[in-house]
C-alpha cells in the first residue's frame, strides 16, 4: 500500500489516504475522513511501521519508508497498464491576493501505483508515458490551496456576499440529509455547543465548484473526485500569473495579472483554429488584472478592484492547411453555418459568464490585394448581424472592426492613440469591479469620464457587466497590444476608484505604466510561446515606433522560431495536449494516438453521433440568461447557482479561516531574500530614476534618459541587483549619471538599461584610477538647480523676508512660547499685529507637550481586573472565556 499523509501548513491537522497496490488496472483509494492531530498521525505511522517489518526485533529493517514529499496531487492517469499518481514536488510563490498565496508548479513526479508482482506490462506503455510527459507541468501551471483561480475576483467576492438567510437554509438542509457524514468528518465532543447562528461564534465558509473550462487537471481527478475529501482536490490552471508592486509614496499597491487558458479545444497555432461544435474556440484566454491595497489584506476590509477581458479565435468553422509549407497558409471555411450555430453557442457561454454587452474588437485586415484575412471578417459580421436580430437592442453584441495592420504602416496615424479612443469607449460600456463604494473625494470633485462609466453600481461598490473580446488571426501580437491599451485605460479607472489619483487618466513613460507594460509583455510572451511556439514578434514599443534598431533583428529571429515550431514540433505538442486533457484515452483494440490521421473527430463530438436536442435558430441563448442581463447569470442568486456551492460552518478560531497565520506563517523561519513582497518587481526600485531630488510619484512622466529601467531590458539584471544590494553597506557613494553614462543618445538604449537595473537602495561599486577621483568628487556635488529645480538667489527680497517672519510668528503662536525672547526682522514688528491662539482640537498635544489620553470606563475596568488578578483575586469567567478555553483544549489535546 501507499499511504498519503496530508497536512495543513502549520502541520497541526492531518488526513490520510490509503492506496491499494495489489490491483493491476483499477484504482482503489480509501479515505477514512478522520482528521488526525500530529501526535495521532505519528502513532499511526509508528504502528504501520512496526506491523510491516519483515522480522520482529530486527533493527535494520523498516516496514514503512518515505517515497516522496510533495505539495499536492495533480491527479491520477492510466494508459494501457495500471494507474500513475502525479505529485507536485516543487513550487514557487508567484502572487498573493488577499492573503491567499498563488503558486507556480516547478517540478512534478509520476509514481506507478501497482506492485511489480501484479504489473501486466504492455509494449506501448512507455511511449504513452513519454507523450504525456511532453506537457511540461513546470511551465506556467498554477494552483492555490484557498483561492479559486478558475473564477474571477468579482465572482469569488460576489459569492461571499450571498445573504446570510440563504446560507442558514442551505446549512440546515445539508445537516438534515448528511448528519452522519458531518459528524464523521468533524468529530467534536462539544457538538454544536456555542456554534449557533445567533451566538456569533460560528463563521460560514463557502466553497464553489471550479469553472471546468479553465481547469487543466479535471480529467485527472475524475477517478477520485467522489471518493476523497475535497481538501485533497487541487485544481490547476494554465496560462500566466505575474504580480508587481506599485509604490505610491510608500503605500504598496499590488498589480496582478492572471491569464487562464481554456482547456476546451486547446492546442497549437495552425492545428487549432476557429471553433469546435460546442462553441469552444482555439487560443481562448481570459485575462484578469487585479489591483488592491496591500496594506490591508482582508477581502472584507480591504480595497480590491479587477477588470476582465478575453481573447480567442474567430468563432467559425475555419482552418489553415500547413502541408504546403507556406509562411501564411490560405484560410479556408470548412463548413457553411448560415444560422451561426457555433457562434451562438460561443456567445451564449460569454453571456452566462460575463453578462452584457459583449464587445468584439476585430483586428484582422480589411483591405488586401488577395483575399485572405478578410474572409473571416465577412463571415463574423454576418454571424453577429444574424444573432443580434433576436437579442433586445440594449443587450446586442457590439462589433468594432479596425484594421490595425493598415494603421501601423501609415506614417500619419498613431496606432495607440486610436486604440486609446476605443479603450475609453469599451471601459465606459463594461465598467469594472471594485468592492467599495465611490470615495467621498469623487463626489466632491466629480469627473466627467467617471460619471459616464457603465457597469452595475451596487451598495458595496461596482460590478463589471459585459466583456471585451479581442481577436486577430493568431490572437497574439496585435491582440496583446490592444489588450494592453484597454488594460491601461481600466487601470486608470481602478486607481481613481481607490482614491490614488485625482483623474482617471494615465500617461505613457510614467513608472506605473512602464511597470504595467512589462507585466503585459511577460504575459504576451508566455501566451505566445504556449500557442505559437515563440515570443511576441511585435510589441507595444513597436507600435509606438520607439523600439531600438536592434529590435528588428529580434523580430526576425522570433518569426523564424515560430515558423520552425509550427512546421516541426506542433504535431507532437498537440498529441501531448490531447492525451493530458483526456481528449484521447488509450484502450485495447482501438487505434493508438500516433496512428490517427487527424484529431478532428476527438474535438467535434457531433461527428460521432447525432445530438438528440437541437438548438433553436432564434432563441439561441440558455433559458434564464436574458432575464438577468446585464448581470452575468453565473453570479445571480438562484437555485441553480446555489447547487454549485458548498456551505460549511467553522468556529471563529479555526486555523482554516485564519488569514493572518496563513499569510505571515509565524511557525516557519522566514528569509527576507525569499519573501515575495520584497523580491517582486518594484516601481521605486526598478523603474524610478536614480537622480537625487526626482519626483517620486509613479504618475510623473519621465524623459527617455531618466528611465530607471527599460521595459525591454535584460531580466538577468535582477540577479545583479541582489548582489549589488548586498554590497551597499560597504560601497562608496555612487557617481552621478553624467559621469557614468554616455552623452550620446544612441547609447541610451544599452548602457542605461544595465544601469537602470541597479536597485535604488544599492550602490554600484566603480573601480577608478587615482587621477579620476577629483573629477568624480566634483560631479557628486550638485547645484541647487539639479536638486530643487530652481536657482536660489543670494539675498532674499524684503517681501520674502516679511512672509518668512510671518510664518515663523505663526509657529511661535501655535506652540505657545515666549515671544519676547525671539527677535526676527526688526524692520517688521509683527509681534503687535499677529497674536493667534491654538485652534487644534487637541488642547495640549504638540511637539513640546502631550496631554494624557482619556481612558474609557471599560478600559479602566480591564486594567483594575488585571491588577486584582496579580494580587490573586480572580474575576468569574464569562461565556466567551469558556468557549475560548474549550477551543484551546480541543485543538491542543484532541
Amino acid at each position: 500500500r501507499y499511504f498519503l499523509v496530508g497536512s495543513n501548513p502549520a502541520e497541526t491537522k492531518h488526513r490520510v489516504l490509503k492506496i491499494d497496490r495489489t490491483e493491476p488496472k483499477d484504482l482503489v483509494i480509501i479515505d477514512d475522513k478522520h482528521v488526525y492531530t500530529q501526535q495521532e498521525v505519528r502513532e499511526l505511522l509508528g504502528r504501520l511501521d512496526l506491523g510491516n517489518r519483515t522480522k520482529m526485533g530486527q533493527k535494520g529493517s523498516s516496514g514503512l519508508s518515505r517515497a516522496v514529499s510533495a505539495f499536492g496531487i495533480v491527479g491520477f492517469v492510466r494508459f494501457l497498464e495500471g494507474y500513475y499518481i502525479v505529485l507536485i514536488t516543487k513550487r514557487r510563490k508567484m502572487a498573493d491576493i488577499g492573503g491567499h498565496a498563488i503558486y507556480k508548479i516547478e517540478d512534478t513526479n509520476m509514481i506507478y501505483i501497482p506492485n511489480d508482482s501484479v504489473r501486466v506490462s504492455h509494449p506501448d506503455e512507455a511511449r504513452y508515458l513519454r507523450i504525456f510527459q511532453n506537457v511540461d507541468l513546470s511551465s506556467n501551471f498554477y494552483f492555490s490551496y484557498s483561492y479559486d483561480l478558475s473564477h474571477s475576483l468579482q465572482y469569488n467576492l460576489t459569492v461571499l456576499r450571498m445573504p446570510l438567510e440563504t446560507l442558514k437554509t442551505e446549512t440546515t438542509q445539508t445537516r438534515k440529509t448528511e448528519t452522519t457524514q458531518t459528524r464523521q468528518e468533524s468529530f467534536d465532543i462539544f457538538e454544536d455547543e456555542g456554534l449557533s447562528t445567533q451566538g456569533g461564534s460560528g463563521v460560514f465558509g463557502i466553497c464553489s465548484k471550479p469553472y471546468e473550462k479553465y481547469v487543466w487537471n479535471a480529467k485527472l481527478l475524475e477517478a477520485v473526485r467522489t471518493a476523497v475529501h475535497r481538501d485533497w482536490l487541487l485544481y490547476i490552471i494554465h496560462g500566466f500569473c505575474g504580480q508587481s508592486k506599485l509604490l505610491i509614496y510608500g503605500r504598496p499597491i499590488y498589480v496582478t495579472l492572471i491569464a487562464r487558458r481554456s482547456s476546451k479545444f486547446a492546442g497549437t497555432r495552425f492545428l487549432k483554429r476557429g471553433s469546435n461544435c460546442e462553441g469552444d474556440v482555439a487560443n481562448e484566454v481570459e485575462t484578469e488584472q487585479i489591483l488592491y491595497d496591500a496594506s490591508v489584506m482582508s477581502f472584507s476590509a480591504g480595497s480590491y478592484s479587477s477588470y476582465v477581458q478575453v481573447r480567442g479565435s474567430v468563432p467559425l468553422y475555419w482552418s489553415q492547411d500547413i502541408s504546403t509549407m507556406m509562411p501564411k497558409p490560405p484560410i479556408t471555411l470548412d463548413q457553411a453555418d448560415p444560422y451561426a450555430h457555433v457562434a451562438a453557442l460561443h456567445f451564449d457561454q460569454m453571456l452566462q459568464r460575463f453578462g452584457s454587452p459583449i464587445i468584439i474588437l476585430n483586428l484582422v485586415k480589411e483591405r488586401e490585394k488577395r483575399k485572405h484575412e478578410r474572409i473571416l471578417s465577412e463571415e463574423l459580421v454576418a454571424a453577429v448581424t444574424y444573432l443580434n436580430q433576436f437579442l433586445p437592442p440594449e443587450h446586442a453584441i457590439i462589433y468594432i472592426p479596425w484594421d490595425m495592420a493598415k494603421y501601423t504602416k501609415s506614417k500619419l496615424c498613431n496606432v495607440l492613440d486610436r486604440l486609446n479612443v476605443i479603450a475609453e469607449g469599451v471601459v465606459k460600456k463594461t465598467g469594472f469591479f471594485v468592492n467599495r463604494p465611490d470615495s467621498y473625494c469623487s463626489i466632491l470633485r466629480p469627473d466627467e469620464k467617471w460619471n459616464e462609466l457603465g457597469g452595475c453600481v451596487v451598495s458595496t461598490g461596482r460590478l463589471q457587466t459585459g466583456v471585451l473580446r479581442t481577436n486577430c488571426v493568431d490572437c497574439l501580437d496585435r491582440t496583446n497590444t490592444a489588450q494592453f491599451m484597454v488594460g491601461k485605460c481600466a487601470l486608470a479607472y481602478q486607481l481613481y476608484s481607490l482614491g490614488l489619483i485625482d483623474k482617471p487618466n494615465l500617461q505613457f513613460d510614467t513608472d506605473a505604466v512602464r511597470l504595467f507594460e512589462e507585466l503585459y509583455e511577460d504575459h504576451g510572451d508566455t501566451l505566445s510561446l504556449q500557442y505559437g511556439g515563440s515570443q511576441l514578434v511585435h510589441r507595444v514599443k513597436t507600435y509606438r515606433k520607439i523600439a531600438p534598431w536592434t529590435q528588428h533583428s529580434k523580430d526576425i529571429m522570433q518569426t523564424l522560431s515560430r515558423y520552425y515550431s509550427n512546421a516541426f514540433s506542433d504535431a507532437d505538442r498537440q498529441d501531448s495536449i490531447n492525451l493530458f486533457l483526456g481528449v484521447f484515452r488509450p484502450a485495447e483494440g482501438k487505434p493508438h494516438l500516433w496512428e490517427l490521421p487527424t484529431d478532428f473527430y476527438l474535438h467535434h463530438r457531433n461527428t460521432l453521433g447525432l445530438s438528440q436536442t437541437r438548438q433553436s435558430y432564434t432563441y439561441w441563448w440558455t433559458t434564464g440568461v436574458l432575464k438577468h442581463l446585464p448581470l452575468p447569470f453565473d453570479e445571480v442568486t438562484c437555485a441553480e447557482n446555489r447547487r454549485k456551492l458548498t456551505v460549511k460552518k467553522f468556529h471563529k478560531y479555526e486555523e482554516e479561516i485564519d488569514i493572518h497565520n496563513e499569510f505571515f506563517r509565524p511557525y516557519e523561519l522566514s528569509s527576507f531574500d525569499e519573501t515575495l513582497c520584497l523580491a517582486m518587481t518594484n516601481s521605486t526600485r526598478d523603474f524610478m530614476p536614480k537622480n537625487v531630488g526626482i519626483d517620486p510619484s509613479p504618475f510623473t512622466v519621465r524623459k527617455p534618459d531618466e528611465t530607471g529601467k527599460s521595459v525591454l531590458g535584460n531580466k538577468n539584471n535582477r540577479e545583479e541587483t541582489v548582489l549589488q544590494r548586498k554590497t551597499a553597506a560597504s560601497a562608496p557613494p555612487p557617481p552621478s549619471e553624467e559621469a557614468v553614462s554616455s552623452s550620446s543618445e544612441d547609447d541610451s538604449g544599452t548602457d542605461k538599461e544595465d544601469e537602470g537595473a541597479v536597485s535604488q537602495r544599492s550602490t554600484p561599486v566603480k573601480v577608478t584610477d587615482t587621477g579620476d577621483n577629483t573629477k568624480i568628487t566634483e560631479n557628486v556635488v550638485q547645484s541647487t538647480k539639479d536638486v530643487y529645480g530652481v536657482n536660489l538667489s543670494d539675498i532674499p527680497s524684503e517681501d520674502d523676508l516679511a512672509i518668512y517672519a510671518r510664518f515663523v510668528q505663526l509657529g511661535q503662536s501655535q506652540h505657545k512660547q515666549d515671544k519676547g525672547s525671539h527677535q526676527f526682522c526688526s524692520k517688521h514688528p509683527l509681534d503687535k499685529v499677529i497674536n493667534l491662539i491654538p485652534i487644534s482640537s487637541f488642547s495640549q498635544d504638540n511637539i513640546y507637550e502631550v496631554q494624557p489620553p482619556r481612558a474609557d470606563r471599560k478600559s479602566v475596568e480591564i486594567f483594575h481586573a488585571h491588577i486584582q488578578a496579580g494580587r490573586g483575586n480572580m474575576q468569574p469567567l464569562g461565556k466567551d472565556d469558556f468557549l475560548m478555553y474549550r477551543e484551546y483544549i480541543r485543538n491542543r489535546y484532541m
